[in-house]
């Protein structure tokens, strides 16, 4: 007489778990409450949640400054104004792209500039504004009037804003 009820080797998986319990596609086993829940529907499987990590402030001015420079570019004739900013100081370079050269640097750590000017929290407009006419005066002395502005990422407003139009009103074209 034959058993309607399949035998007990049918039921297991040749790594002795029953055959109702798979691992899902990642190949771990399913936690206690997971193989509960698949006893209960074995097409039930369980995935893990993934989150994605908050993308930072930097992430995304360095996201911005890529997509920037896919369309800025300097040039001998018309090199590239190129602006940083951190917590403590500004620095401009003038690049000339194609030999990856810097025609002219000014930044708050110049002896010059650091001398001249006293803060404690930062670089402020007034900074800005005198870190752009020291690159403007820079750029003249090398025979430099036109140059394409590289903002960094950053937002064109407050110190990037101040530097840009210190360097206009000193000579420089952009």
């Amino acid at each position: 007489m034959l058993s309607s009820s399949p035998s007990p080797t049918a039921l297991t998986t040749p790594n002795g778990a029953p055959s109702w319990f798979s691992p899902p596609m990642g190949g771990r086993a399913l936690s206690p409450l997971g193989s509960r829940l698949a006893m209960a529907s074995p097409t039930l499987r369980r995935f893990p949640c993934v989150v994605a990590a908050k993308v930072t402030s930097r992430e995304n001015r360095i996201y911005r400054h890529e997509r920037l420079r896919k369309k800025v570019e300097g040039t001998p004739e018309r090199p590239r104004m190129s602006v940083f900013r951190s917590n403590k100081h500004l620095h401009v370079q003038v690049i000339d792209d194609t030999k990856m050269h810097t025609l002219a640097a000014a930044s708050t750590m110049q002896k010059g500039l650091s001398k001249e000017v006293d803060y404690s929290a930062g670089p402020t407009i007034e900074v800005a504004k005198k870190v752009g006419e020291a690159i403007a005066k820079a750029c003249l002395e090398k025979g430099i009037t036109k140059v394409v502005f590289d903002r960094g990422g950053y937002l064109y407003h407050g110190r990037i804003q101040a530097l840009a139009d210190a360097a206009r009103e000193n000579g420089l074209e952009f």
